[in-house]
Parts: C-alpha cells; sequence; structure tokens
C-alpha cells in the first residue's frame, strides 16, 4: 500500500479523515469508507454528499457551510446518517485555503465537531491537499479518525521496496503472477503511481485471460514506454547482453529527441558503473549472485561502512541499492577487465561526442558493439 498512517481515537469515532498527496488512492480509500459509514437501509436519506472542489473562495465558505448545516440536521426517521465533504480544496496552502473567510468556516466547522456530533450522525471530510498547520487540521486530528496516504517519493531511497509491495498486493487481488524481472520493470515503469498502477494491471489483466502469469513480454508490450523507461530499458539490454535491443533502444531515445551526450550519461555510463561496482563488491566480499534486487541491498547493508564508502550516493545521502541489485544480477556476464574498458570507452565517446562532428548513433552505436561483442 502507498505510505499510509491512521490516528485513531481511543473511542469509536463518528468523525472520519481521508487526506494525503496520493489522489487516486485517497479518492478510492474514501469512497470505501463512505460506503461503509453509510446506514444500511437508509436509502437516499442515509447519506448528504457535499462536493467541496470549490473554484473560488465564496464557493469553498458555501461548501463548508453546507457541511455545518448538514450536520445539525438530524437524520430522518430516527434512522443513521453520513455526510461527506468530498474532495475539499479549502485546507490546502491556496489563495482560497488562506481566506480568511475560509478560515472563519473552517473553524466554525472545528468547533462543532469539536464539541461532539449528535446520535447516528457521521462525519467523512476527504481532501489531498491539507495545510497541516491550520487549527483546523489539528481538531481532525485530535477528533477523527485520520487516514494519511501520501503518494511515494520516487526520488527518495528505498521506494522501490514500497512500490513493489503495492503492485504485489494489488496483483495479487486479480490472481496474477508477476515473474521477478517483469515485476522489477513493471514497478520501473510505473514509478510508484497508483492509479498507473491499478491502469496498468487492469490492461494486463484483460489482456491475459486464463493466464495468470506476467512475464517481461507482457510488460513490454502492454506498459507504455516513458523517456524513463526506454532509459530503464537500455540499461537492461547492456547488462543482459542484449546488442540486438540495445540498438534499437538507441535509436528509439535518439528519434524521440534525446541527446546523444544525455543517453551516453543517463544511461550507457551509469549502467557499465554499477555493474563494475557490483562486481567488485561480490568478488570482495564474497556475496553471492541475488535473486532479486532486495536481497542484495540487504546483504549490502550488513558490510561494513569502509566497504561502501567508495560508492556513489543519492542527494539524500544514501546508495541506489536498487540499481546496484539489479547490476550484481548481471554481473556475472562480464569479466572485470572488459567493464573497465567499457568505462575508458564512455570516455572517449564524451570527448568524441562533444569535439568532433561524428555521427551521434555511429558514436553510441560504437561503445554499445564494444560493450556486448563477444
Amino acid at each position: 500500500m502507498p505510505k499510509a498512517k491512521a490516528k485513531l481515537a481511543q473511542t469509536e469515532s463518528n468523525v472520519h479523515a481521508v487526506v494525503g498527496s496520493d489522489e487516486s488512492e485517497v479518492k478510492r480509500v474514501a469512497a470505501e469508507l463512505a460506503a461503509k459509514l453509510t446506514p444500511p437501509d437508509a436509502g437516499e436519506f442515509g447519506v448528504e454528499v457535499i462536493d467541496a472542489c470549490a473554484d473560488n473562495v465564496d464557493q469553498a465558505v458555501s461548501r463548508i457551510r453546507s457541511a455545518i448545516d448538514a450536520l445539525q440536521t438530524l437524520p430522518f426517521f430516527g434512522g443513521g446518517k453520513l455526510v461527506w465533504l468530498k474532495n475539499a480544496n479549502c485546507m490546502a496552502d491556496s489563495v482560497i485555503g488562506r481566506s480568511a473567510a475560509v478560515q472563519s468556516a473552517l473553524e466554525d466547522l472545528g468547533e462543532m465537531l469539536d464539541a461532539g456530533l449528535g446520535d447516528g450522525v457521521t462525519f467523512l471530510l476527504s481532501a489531498t491537499e491539507t495545510d497541516k498547520r491550520r487549527s483546523f487540521y489539528r481538531t481532525l486530528a485530535k477528533r477523527a479518525e485520520v487516514q494519511v496516504i501520501d503518494r511515494l517519493d520516487s526520488t527518495r531511497a528505498g521506494w522501490e521496496e514500497e512500490a513493489t509491495e503495492i503492485v504485489r498486493g494489488r496483483a495479487k487481488k486479480r490472481g496474477l503472477r508477476f515473474d521477478e524481472e517483469a515485476l522489477d520493470l513493471f514497478v520501473l515503469l510505473t514509478g510508484g503511481d497508483t492509479r498507473q498502477i491499478e491502469n496498468e494491471l487492469e490492461k494486463i489483466d484483460l489482456y491475459l485471460g486464463e493466464t495468470r502469469q506476467v512475464g517481461v513480454e507482457q510488460v513490454r508490450e502492454l506498459v507504455p514506454l516513458s523517456r524513463a523507461g526506454v532509459i530503464f530499458e537500455l540499461g537492461n539490454a547492456l547488462a543482459a547482453c542484449d546488442l540486438e535491443r540495445a540498438l534499437v533502444l538507441v535509436k528509439r531515445l535518439l528519434d524521440q529527441g534525446e541527446t546523444a551526450i544525455g543517453i551516453l550519461l543517463v544511461a550507457i555510463l551509469p549502467t557499465i558503473r554499477n555493474l563494475l561496482l557490483a562486481k567488485d563488491l561480490m568478488e570482495r566480499n564474497r556475496m553471492a549472485r541475488p535473486q532479486a534486487p532486495f536481497s542484495f541491498i540487504s546483504a549490502l547493508n550488513r558490510l561494513p561502512a569502509d566497504a561502501t564508502e567508495h560508492l556513489p550516493r543519492k542527494k539524500d545521502g544514501s546508495i541506489n541499492g536498487y540499481a546496484l541489485g539489479i547490476a550484481a544480477q548481471q554481473a556475472h556476464r562480464f569479466e572485470t577487465p572488459k567493464l573497465i574498458a567499457g568505462l575508458e570507452a564512455c570516455l572517449e565517446a564524451n570527448v568524441r561526442l562533444v569535439s568532433s562532428q561524428l555521427d551521434h548513433e555511429l558514436v553510441l552505436t560504437e561503445i554499445v558493439v564494444k560493450l556486448l561483442a563477444c
């Protein structure tokens, strides 16, 4: 699941909130919760939905006041009632959210929630943007059962593990079984975006029919290749010694408008460097070839600090263990001298690309052939 936290009141609450930056997941969870909280057999009088996605301050104030009025109206026929303030954008740090009129209306709503709702009345709020510094949010945190569902940050170390668990869980619900390599590729192509994950899983589900095993070819065929996806696939092709596919992907990137120097520095050079680093780590520390990137990350974390201090770091100071784990699975295909020669060829290609009039595709093709040719 996406990063989610729940703050539960000490007793069962009749105030609920689903908030967070993962828009599609917030909407899904809120809709499921609304269905659960709606009193059974209450009919059209059992739930009142107020769309709080406002275009301006006046609309936002009007929607909040409508929610207050709805909460003050007792359920018909003595039954229960759910009031759902849906898609609220009045809590964001925005022109609407900072408005004094909106803040005043939210304070009134907060005071009502703090004082307690009538018997049988339940309140649900869903919002994707929330300013947690505001007093209304603090009231929610104290009074409500709050679920915070934030989008995965793909620039943060370890996002791949979280995204993999999301994909595993959702694939399992559909009865889909991913090959490990196919799962790695699917995670990288979807980037932890829950909406895209769900859309692509549905596409694969419909395509496979009764067949439930998902291989690399199905992922490549069905999941669209973004720029990042093509770069990742080029790295995979190089690491797998797939010369034909590597050359096709180089041409595709050039046709998409990518510069040759960019392809060299973003895809080819990092792949060769990671292969060399992974191979060196495995030989020096007698590490076995991993079955999956995550097992290599675990082994990496057990090494002493001086064994990993030479590894390149991300902006947050962490090691990109996932990329090294992928490289470690393929490093056995290369001899160390060939990888060193590959790095030297990258340097030479860099110089030629910036200082000569040679055809850029030819320069990149030459370095790929040098690395992968037997």
